[in-house]
């Protein structure tokens, strides 16, 4: 069961990625050959008014090929003969759907299971919080000059410490008063600590629920920009970074949980759709952040050859874009087995 749940939740990512492509392609009369959900041999295929509609055999990716796309076509709806600024909507639609997307779940997970407001509920004796004159009550509005809403961001802060590196941080009272201290985190098995607690809250209301809807979002794009950082510093191993393989055992090991925790039928399928919906949250923002970086082959390489075509006002030959998007698609290829290789050997040795 837990697989299927698992595979469920990648195929809705994978969807309203391509869905997003799909639509606005659609909505400037561009030509699309086939739209596909997984990779590999089809399982079931249909073509409708011009258009392929396939499920493949792999659910770790989909496409939606356009005519024109990747050689030159002489067809007026063609996505070559498009102007520059249809083709980058088109490829911004993708990662811009796994925000929607996000946002879409990010209500209904709010509305359910409540948000954590950066709020302090208790202070740990002979803490750093406590040496730096923080009580409970007070919420936190910025670490380091840099504004923060969620309680869970401040671990985010606290990853990328140096030993003994102060952190500044501004505070207000529950009255609306505004203080400034610093605080020197204390090591604890190789982590940093201020001390603090906060107990999350219920939205009070539908404006609450869309403010940390739209929050969680920035959560996670946050974390998987400082994660991407924390990778490139030398925080994180290689050895640590997770693919789908491990994704997925990492969503078994949390269905399995609930279902231990879960006293009722109803309480499990609660509980199971909520902690399914903060995984597709996860990793629809992770996917959308990713395919926006500028490296060939993703849709954020191909808007980088469009944003050149539009400043330059001349197009990058296709034959050149085709070998520079090849180079990077090899690359991908070859950082993704290393990965599977590293997901395996994590969860089964």
């Amino acid at each position: 069961m837990n697989i299927i749940l698992i595979i469920l939740v990648f195929g809705v990512i994978v969807f309203f990625h391509e869905l997003g492509h799909f639509l606005v392609a659609k909505l400037n009369k561009i030509s699309v050959a086939e739209f596909s959900i997984g990779l590999g041999p089809a399982i079931f295929s249909k073509e409708r008014k011009g258009t392929k509609y396939s499920l493949r055999l792999l659910p770790l990716g989909g496409y939606c090929m356009m005519v024109g796309e990747e050689n030159a076509s002489e067809d007026e709806n063609a996505f070559n003969n498009k102007p520059v600024w249809v083709r980058m909507m088109v490829m911004a639609a993708g990662p811009l759907f796994n925000f929607l997307l996000a946002f879409l779940f990010g209500i209904v997970l709010v509305h359910y299971a409540g948000c954590d407001p950066a709020v302090l509920s208790k202070i740990a004796p002979n803490s750093a919080a406590q040496e730096a004159g923080l009580c409970a009550g007070d919420e936190i509005i910025k670490i380091n000059g840099k504004r923060i809403y969620n309680f869970r961001e401040l671990p985010l802060h606290l990853a990328l410490m140096k030993e003994g590196e102060p952190i500044e941080l501004t505070m207000e009272r529950p009255d609306g008063t505004r203080y400034e201290t610093v605080a020197i985190p204390k090591e604890e098995n190789g982590s940093y600590y201020l001390g603090v607690e906060s107990k999350g809250v219920l939205a009070d209301g539908p404006l609450m629920t869309i403010k940390y809807a739209a929050l969680e979002c920035r959560y996670w794009a946050k974390t998987t920009i400082m994660s991407l950082r924390m990778i490139v510093t030398g925080k994180v191993k290689s050895t640590e970074i997770m693919g789908p393989v491990g994704v997925g055992q990492e969503m078994n090991n949390i269905l399995d949980e609930v279902k231990d925790v879960s006293e009722t039928k109803k309480d499990y399928i609660i509980n199971m759709m909520l902690n399914l919906m903060n995984w597709c949250i996860l990793l629809s923002v992770n996917l959308g952040i990713m395919n926006l970086l500028p490296i060939p082959a993703l849709d954020g390489g191909r808007l980088l050859f469009l944003i050149i075509e539009a400043v330059t006002r001349r197009k990058i030959p296709q034959e050149k874009e085709n070998i520079v998007n090849l180079i990077g698609f090899v690359i991908l290829f070859l950082i993704m087995i290393l990965v599977f290789f590293n997901d395996i050997k994590n969860v089964f040795f």
